[in-house]
């Protein structure tokens, strides 16, 4: 049973772990808190990949021993980029470790107990759960079903409409809206589209928050196209920006591969499901790249294929208090025609963004 105190610092090593949102790339988002005699004595997250984990970042330049180390992941037992946590935890001669969450990892797996425990330090897991669980969302999706947690973000009119006939789309909501759109860009590893929408719009489909660009360790996300054919234009917006730009394609044009290689694209050839790039293999691909989230941004027929393959793990649906008509692009391209078949959301929050209105729901399987 775990006190009040036992979960306010947790509840800290939480907040803390916040600080990385931007910033971990494909690691974990992590925090710690050391507490002896009562009293927080340091506290740490993980900042960037390749840097100091969240307990080696608490435990410098404090005196830990006789500690409890509250930490929201488990700590790690292998060497990676870095040397495992747990023998720094043993070494600076804590005597209790309290976890959120259990790694996925299979390098992890039970190893921290076992190595902690029997070096005679009390563990305990479990504190918190759910809440340090959200953090890293895309991270235990990669480990568990080795793909990435997919967001889908669209912005609509009150009457279902993206854009108006012509294509013209900017903009449907307000600057409250957009900027939250930047900092879900932000926490992403990719940002994906379809070539549609490159070849309408020219986008950028980079992060332009000054506060976020200005973070130490920030790395623009991915750009990924999906690009069947192949008809990326090589002087799209995108390929002469900050950040890699990734292209699945399903064609065989070694020239067109070679010119867009050359313009420091990666060029990925896949196969094929019903005339186009096959999204279950795309995602498959992107977690072999340790991918964690992927943030959907596209146009209605990508929005359907998704929802058809049943890739969308949360969708963040922005409303704008207009209405477009019934000539306007409608936010979904689905085959359906029975009431039945309707795609059935259930809305986890709602709240209001400036005019709009941002709903983040989950798609019932």
């Amino acid at each position: 049973m775990y006190s009040v105190a036992d979960i306010a610092w947790m509840k800290n090593a939480i907040q803390l772990a916040k600080n990385g949102l931007y910033t971990t790339g494909v690691n974990p988002r992590v925090g710690c808190v050391l507490v002896k005699n009562g009293q927080e004595i340091a506290s740490g997250w993980h900042e960037f990949p390749g840097g100091p984990h969240a307990e080696v970042n608490a435990l410098a330049n404090s005196d830990a021993r006789g500690a409890t180390c509250y930490v929201t992941l488990a700590p790690c037992a292998h060497y990676g980029k870095t040397p495992p946590c747990v023998d720094a935890l043993i070494a600076a001669g804590v005597t209790r470790v309290v976890v959120a969450c259990e790694d996925p990892n299979p390098l992890v797996g039970k190893q921290s107990q076992e190595r902690l425990s029997q070096a005679g330090i009390h563990y305990e897991s479990g504190l918190c759960v759910d809440e340090a669980f959200a953090l890293n969302p895309g991270f235990f999706m990669r480990m568990q079903e080795e793909r990435p947690f997919v967001r889908l973000k669209t912005a609509m009119s009150l009457d279902g409409r993206t854009a108006m006939q012509n294509g013209q789309s900017q903009w449907i909501t307000g600057p409250l809206a957009r900027n939250r759109v930047q900092k879900l860009r932000a926490q992403s590893n990719v940002i994906l589209t379809g070539i549609d929408t490159v070849l309408m719009d020219d986008p950028s489909l980079t992060v332009r928050d000054e506060e976020i660009l200005n973070l130490p360790h920030f790395k623009q996300p991915h750009r990924v196209i999906l690009d069947t054919e192949l008809r990326m234009p090589l002087n799209a917006k995108l390929l002469s920006l900050p950040g890699e730009v990734w292209i699945y394609t399903c064609s065989d044009d070694e020239e067109k591969k070679a010119a867009l290689c050359d313009l420091g694209a990666k060029v990925y050839v896949m196969p094929r499901h019903e005339k186009h790039v096959d999204l279950h293999f795309v995602m498959t691909h992107l977690a072999q790249q340790q991918v964690n989230e992927v943030m959907v941004e596209a146009g209605s027929r990508l929005n359907g294929a998704f929802l058809q393959a049943g890739l969308v793990d949360e969708w963040h649906l922005f409303v704008a208090p207009k209405i477009m008509g019934d000539a306007a692009r409608p936010l979904c391209t689905l085959p359906i025609t029975e009431l039945t078949q309707a795609v059935a959301l259930e809305i986890k929050q709602q709240f209001q963004v400036g005019e709009d209105w941002c709903y983040i729901a989950r798609v019932r399987k």
